[in-house]
């Protein structure tokens, strides 16, 4: 699947194949899975290929690499949805908030308040995933388990849209009772959107309920 040689349509069909195959026994819909192509680090002419094979939900870490690339290519292909999948500084609110159709990594009352004011001033409501920290590991962000409940009242006071929950299981471990318990947290608060599942474990992620799947490099091959 890393083969540089394949091409990348052959790399999306791959993928979507997976995608609709894992599906079938969980008995739901390979379009209540959103494929978001992870374009991180790779230039446009990377991108391309892909946005040539008809994928259009594209993920991206920085909002200053996004700005440098994609303003060009949204013109080629306005359907294009740009989701910012990284750490977001409460800095950068009014730029992502500008330019991304959804964020997936709020996380902490302070950005809450940044991006509330950003959409007010910008007339613009974008939806949001609350990013939890699911493996209560110091150096990752995310709202810790205990708070999501409190912190989620906090983001629907604010007139944010949540969009549902996201995370990122800890490294090398079995994914999948991170997953399940992320999604019982969904179900416990009223959501339906499951941000989770990555190039390495997103047939699992998929098979335990994930709306959205942050995929890299399952599509574009190893990074160089």
């Amino acid at each position: 699947m890393e083969n540089a040689a394949t091409r990348p349509e052959e790399l999306l069909a791959e993928v979507e194949a997976n995608i609709a195959r894992i599906c079938k026994p969980a008995r739901r819909e390979p379009s209540q899975v959103t494929l978001i192509a992870v374009s991180k680090t790779h230039p446009p002419e990377r991108i391309v290929p892909l946005l040539e094979a008809g994928q259009r939900v594209f993920g991206e870490n920085r909002v200053q690499e996004a700005q440098d690339k994609w303003p060009e290519l949204q013109e080629q292909y306005p359907d294009v949805e740009l989701h910012l999948i990284g750490q977001l500084q409460s800095n950068k609110a009014e730029d992502a908030v500008a330019l991304f159709d959804c964020i997936h990594s709020l996380d902490r009352p302070s950005l809450l308040k940044a991006l509330a004011k950003a959409m007010d001033k910008a007339g613009r409501r974008v939806p949001c995933f609350v990013q939890v920290n699911i493996g209560d590991e110091e150096q990752k962000g995310g709202c810790p388990i205990g708070d999501v409940p409190a912190f989620l009242e906090k983001v629907r006071a604010a007139d944010v849209p949540v969009a549902g929950l996201m995370c990122i299981p800890p490294a090398d471990t079995e994914p999948a009772p991170f997953f399940a318990l992320l999604a019982k947290l969904a179900r416990d608060n009223g959501l339906a959107g499951l941000s989770m599942g990555m190039s390495g474990d997103y047939e699992t992620a998929v098979q335990l309920g994930a709306t959205h799947i942050r995929v890299g490099t399952a599509l574009f091959g190893a990074r160089e």
